[in-house]
């Protein structure tokens, strides 16, 4: 079991690990501000389907997925000479084979399956970006709601909230940041090397050299 799933299972608790760290932070941030307006606390429950709590994490998550949906397409036409991250340049230098096994069975059943299943990493992490984005427009909609309040204003409406320029300075902040550290990813396996991992290249191999 940890042999053949020790990085998922790492990962995994790494997310609930600092997830769980957000709750802690954030509840008690979110707490400090009611109390500061005369409002009651609210216990952790209320805490985690509040807009407080839903506007910060899937802000995260929605530039994750967008960050690697992108890459994921971006990778499939465009190259970059000795980045580690890139294939080859000279698609004859590309390692095709595949390894002894049944074959997925979209494949075995081809037409439009064989299709989908072709484009379905693509597909699954546009639908988790999408996702993600629009539990990120109501939870921050939902927060700006609740601060207007408190401010005795009156609350914004939706489509208000999704036009204004805070939620997409929300957006934009992160989205920004996911392509700088991929960019930084492939620029840097050109040059730098990490011993045994698949996304470097071999210590020996030179800087010219297009692909892990």
């Amino acid at each position: 079991m940890w042999k053949r799933n020790g990085l998922s299972i790492v990962l995994l608790g790494l997310m609930l690990l600092f997830l769980s760290g957000q709750v802690a932070a954030g509840l008690q941030v979110h707490n400090q501000e009611l109390l500061q307006h005369g409002r009651a606390p609210l216990d952790v429950w209320h805490y985690l389907g509040s807009g407080h709590f839903i506007s910060a994490t899937f802000e995260n998550w929605e530039s994750e997925f967008l960050q690697m949906g992108m890459y994921v397409l971006l990778t499939v036409s465009l190259r970059q000479r000795g980045s580690a991250e890139s294939r080859p340049l000279d698609p004859a230098q590309e390692n095709q084979r595949v390894a002894p096994g049944p074959a997925p069975w979209p494949v075995r059943r081809g037409g439009v399956w064989k299709t989908l299943y072709g484009h379905s990493l693509a597909i699954a992490f546009g639908c988790m970006f999408l996702l993600s984005f629009a539990l990120h427009a109501v939870g921050s909609w939902r927060a700006e709601q609740l601060e207007q309040q408190l401010q005795g204003l009156p609350p914004p409406g939706f489509l208000h909230h999704i036009s204004g320029s805070t939620f997409w300075f929300e957006s934009m902040q992160n989205w920004q940041s996911e392509f700088l550290a991929v960019l930084a990813l492939v620029v840097l396996t050109i040059f730098l090397r990490q011993k045994d991992s698949p996304q470097s290249k071999a210590v020996e191999a030179p800087h010219s050299q297009t692909g892990d």
